[in-house]
């Protein structure tokens, strides 16, 4: 409950413009930040993109392959189920 009461006091209308009006220097020093990680990023080379590249497109057919063989498996199974049924 205290901290609910505190909240509230800290909400004053100065305290509020306050924090309205400092936003210009907390976005550029968002940015100064920004920039300093980017500086640090290790990017892979060319080599790497396009080995990994291969890797995901080998994946995505296989599991797309994989997908296809159980939903055609599945269909007939459900189909016989079916005709075995309405008989």
């Amino acid at each position: 409950m205290a901290k609910a009461e505190s909240s509230v006091a800290n909400m004053s209308a100065g305290n509020v413009t306050a924090k309205i009006g400092g936003w210009p220097a907390r976005l550029k020093a968002y940015f100064g930040e920004l920039q300093v990680e980017m500086r640090a990023v290790t990017w892979p080379n060319w080599k790497q993109v396009r080995s990994t590249t291969i890797v995901v497109l080998v994946a995505v057919f296989a599991f797309a392959g994989y997908f296809f063989l159980v939903d055609l498996v599945l269909g007939r199974a459900i189909q016989r189920v079916f005709e075995t049924f309405t008989r």
